[in-house]
C-alpha cells in the first residue's frame, strides 16, 4: 500500500520560507493524486494544494501565490515550497494521496486514504 513520509518542517520568522518534502512509496507516483493539508490547533484539516495524476494543480486561496507544489518523479518525492510565511501558517502539515479523487473535492480530507505522519511548521 501507499506510504508517505514528510520532512522539512521547522521554525521560521514571518516572511521566511520552508520547503516540505513528501516521499512516496508502494505505488506508482504517476498514478496518484497527492495533496498537502494542514491541521491547526482547532483540529480542522485545511487542504492547501493538490497535484493530480494528470499533473494539474489546484491551490487553496489562502496559499495561492505563496506556496508552490512540485514533484521529482525519479525520486518519488513531492515538494511544497512555502514562501512569505505568516504566523497563521503555523500548523502540522501532512501529505495525503489516493488514486481517485472526485472532481471538485480535491481539497477535502475525506477524499484521501493514505496519509503521512506530518511535519510541524511554526512561524513566529
Amino acid at each position: 500500500h501507499v506510504q508517505l513520509v514528510e520532512s522539512g518542517g521547522g521554525s521560521v520568522q514571518a516572511g521566511g520560507s520552508l520547503r516540505l518534502s513528501c516521499g512516496v512509496s508502494g505505488y506508482n507516483i504517476n498514478n496518484l493524486c497527492v495533496a498537502w493539508f494542514r491541521q491547526t490547533q482547532g483540529n480542522v484539516d485545511e487542504g492547501l494544494v493538490i497535484v493530480g495524476n494528470d499533473g494539474d494543480t489546484r491551490y487553496a486561496d489562502t496559499v495561492k501565490g505563496r506556496f508552490t507544489i512540485s514533484q521529482d518523479i525519479a525520486k518519488h518525492t513531492l515538494y511544497l515550497q512555502m514562501d512569505s510565511l505568516k504566523p497563521e501558517d503555523t500548523a502540522m502539515c501532512y501529505c495525503a494521496s489516493d488514486s481517485v479523487i472526485l472532481p471538485g473535492r480535491e481539497l477535502e480530507a475525506s477524499q484521501y486514504t493514505y496519509w503521512g505522519q506530518g511535519t510541524q511548521v511554526t512561524v513566529s
